[in-house]
């Protein structure tokens, strides 16, 4: 018996970092929205927890206990008395490093499957707890749609959208540390008053009106100019996609994917064939959302 689970990539309309907190954490104003480029997260009973993992730069996953999947894996089956022993088998289509939290998909994914495949009833609210303990993003994986986080992020509220946000994904040659994006925020943060991070009303009303113009006006990141320092050719993928026509760009989370936002469903065909031939970046994804959480699939034998 295997349980498969489906998991969406995100796109963060609206990050507000603030300033470094005594642990080292930052309190956001994160506003999620899942999009549908998805990993899959097979679970298969075994003699011992193994991880594998096939797709574009599967060779970048980490295959031990550092990978979010074992830990999710580890983390169930310790609250539940259990031994972790399943193959885990990890389908990526979300880009490896790319700021659109593949890896904490993959640890929500491994989440609910294994909850699925041992039967142990978790609540909601129980498997929520474990995605919190996992990591910032991990718990927004779980439940997909459109969320604000804030403390780390992973205090969600739910959010009304009132249509379709059409994206094109322009995917970088090298990946990006969110510590280390963090650490050159706080570098550059250095001298200067943090304000208070805070979810943009405009934004939010933008969100649950469905209008893209409005959206594009309210778009946010204050991690951007961190990962511009650090890789400052982002700066051309981002022009390239203005150029394109697309209606606001940015770096998605803490980079190096870029998002570009699109008016409808051919602009966004036509913004991405212009930045697959631009030469400023690896490749060009097209995704819509919002998209359903994390997704059993039905279970095989």
């Amino acid at each position: 018996m295997s349980v498969t689970v489906r998991v969406p990539a995100k796109v963060n309309v609206q990050l507000a970092v603030g300033a470094a907190r005594a642990d080292g954490f930052h309190d956001l104003a994160n506003v999620f929205l899942a999009v549908g480029l998805y990993d899959e997260v097979t679970v298969t009973p075994a003699d011992e927890l193994r991880v594998t993992c096939e797709g574009p730069d599967a060779d970048r996953v980490p295959l031990d206990r550092t990978n979010l999947a074992a830990k999710a894996a580890i983390a169930l089956a310790e609250r539940y008395g259990r031994d972790a022993d399943v193959h885990l088998h990890i389908a990526k289509d979300i880009p490896v490093a790319g700021g659109m939290a593949g890896g904490s998909a993959d640890g929500a994914g491994a989440l609910l499957a294994c909850d699925a495949l041992w039967g142990t009833g978790a609540s909601r609210d129980e498997l929520l707890d474990i995605c919190a303990e996992l990591g910032s993003d991990v718990p927004f994986s779980l439940v997909g749609g459109a969320a604000l986080g804030t403390g780390r992020g992973e205090k969600l509220t739910a959010l009304e959208v009132g249509g379709t946000f059409h994206w094109v994904f322009a995917m970088a040659e090298r990946g990006l540390s969110t510590p280390a994006v963090f650490r050159e925020f706080d570098r550059l943060a250095e001298g200067r008053n943090v304000p208070e991070p805070l979810a943009s009303r405009d934004l939010l009303a933008a969100l649950a009106k469905g209008d893209p113009d409005a959206l594009a006006a309210t778009l946010s990141n204050d991690l951007q100019p961190a990962a511009l320092s650090l890789f400052p050719e982002l700066a051309d993928t981002l022009a390239a996609g203005r150029t394109a026509g697309a209606l606001a760009t940015l770096v998605s989370g803490s980079g190096p994917t870029t998002a570009h936002l699109a008016r409808d469903p051919a602009s966004a065909a036509e913004i991405a064939e212009k930045l697959r031939t631009s030469g400023t970046c690896k490749s060009v994804r097209v995704a819509s959302g919002p998209a359903a959480g994390a997704t059993l699939v039905e279970g095989r034998r």
